[in-house]
This record gives C-alpha cells, structure tokens and sequence, in this order.
C-alpha cells in the first residue's frame, strides 16, 4: 500500500472529560460513586453530591484528589429546592459553571399498594423525580449554554416493566423517561443533550435490602444469570458525557442483563 493511501489511526483520549465540571447527586456511595471515580478518572473536576453521608462523600472526594484530579463535596437533598440552589451557588463560586449534571438520586420505600401511606409514596416521589427537577432548573442555564452540556439521567429497568411492591419508585423512575425526552427537545437547538440510563438490578445498599429468596428470583430471570456491579453501568454514562455521544439525544438506554421488559 504507498503512503499516499495509508490512514492514520488516531489514539483514543484518555481524558475525554478534560476541562469540565461534572455534578453527580447521591454520589457518595453505588452507582453514584462510581460515576463519580470514572470521570474523575477521565480528566473532569467532579463535584459529589450527598445529603447526609458525609463520611462517605469525603472519602470519594480523597481519592479523587489522591490522584491529582478535583473534587467538591456538596451537602444537598436534591428533593429540598432551596438546598439544591445553595448547591449551586456554592458549585458556581468555586468551580464554575457546569458541564454534565448526573441525576443519580434516589431512594427506596417498598410496600404493597393496598398498604402504602401516602407519606411513602410522596417521599420518593419528591427525592426521585421531584430531585431531578430541582438539579437540572438549577443548573439549567449551565447545560443548555455549556460547549459540550450533557444532562444524564439514571433511572431503572422498573420504570420499564414495574415492580411487585414499589409502585411509589417505579412511577418515579418511569416519570424519568417522558421528562428525558422533553428536556431532550428543548435542548436541541442548542447543542446539548438528555439521555436516560435504566440500569437493572446492582449491587448496592439498596438491593442489599432486599431478602434473599427475593434476589433469587431476580437473579433467575437475567440472563447473564448475575446482578451488575456500580462498575458495569459507568462505561455508558462515561459515552454520554462525552464528545463521542454529541448526535444522541432522548434516548433510554437499557444496562440490565438482557432482563426483559
């Protein structure tokens, strides 16, 4: 082959998130942790948000500065919008505006229907879907401006298909997806994009919660035969964040296992 034909295959950037500002909510621990080590990893100043671990968040916060990367602990119930705009008055003094917000919160209260209070069911509304309105109207203006603004939602295989006993968190993770798609649209014109991860069933505080015979059952009908690790969902959510995801936008991305819905 002469040269005159040879292409040049370019390396991949091993810091694709060089020079921006990364807000994870509830990133003190699973899901949210490892997000948070990942783009600390990939060249991003991170900003982990928490509302009550503090021990927790300062070690995420550690170890990202052990490696020579910037990190922000930020006390916030996203649930509570007063707190969530001192979050980002303080993020936006001392770090700047943000680039990619990660709406990770969120909690658990299972019951049967016929038994759940309404306090159950308004809480996780409130921290699950009401957290990721109160996150992206304040950081709004940041992502649709930002060069390369990314608002990355992480919601569950459950807003797909339900779940015996969580009407309260499958309705809120459900909710998810219609407003990823609308932000998605409202975004466009501008060069940003919302996209959605439904994540199955990981290992973390909150599956841990669930008896055993339960996650039996749950096991058994993955076809990877295994629940994921917080390491398995980072790699997509890292995509989504970065120049190479810049023509998708709207979308919910499935990281569950091959578990239908």
């Amino acid at each position: 082959m002469s040269s005159d034909s040879t292409v040049r295959l370019d390396p991949l950037d091993s810091r694709p998130l060089d020079d921006r500002i990364c807000l994870v909510t509830g990133a003190s621990r699973g899901i949210g942790r490892a997000i948070a080590l990942e783009f600390a990893r990939c060249g991003a100043a991170v900003v982990v948000n928490y509302r009550s671990s503090d021990e927790e968040a300062e070690a995420v916060r550690e170890i990202i500065e052990s490696n020579g990367e910037t990190a922000l602990c930020a006390q916030a119930d996203v649930s509570d919008p007063d707190e969530v705009a001192a979050m980002a008055d303080r993020i936006h003094d001392e770090l700047g505006t943000v680039d990619v917000l990660v709406n990770n919160a969120g909690i658990t209260i299972d019951r049967k229907f016929e038994k759940m209070t309404h306090d159950e069911w308004q809480t996780v509304i409130d921290v699950n879907l009401g957290g990721t309105f109160n996150c992206t109207k304040a950081f709004f203006d940041d992502i649709r401006d930002a060069d390369h603004g990314r608002l990355i939602n992480i919601s569950s295989v459950v807003g797909q298909q339900g779940n015996y006993g969580q009407a309260n968190y499958a309705t809120s993770k459900g909710g998810m997806f219609a407003f990823t798609r609308t932000l998605a649209l409202e975004l466009a014109s501008h060069g940003s994009t919302a996209n959605c991860v439904a994540p199955g069933f990981v290992r973390t505080d909150m599956l841990e919660k669930v008896p055993e015979r339960v996650q039996d059952k749950i096991r058994a009908k993955i076809p990877l035969d295994r629940f994921a690790d917080p390491e398995d969902i980072v790699g997509i959510i890292r995509f989504l964040a970065s120049d190479h995801a810049s023509y998708m936008t709207g979308q919910v991305l499935g990281v569950n296992g091959g578990l239908e819905w």
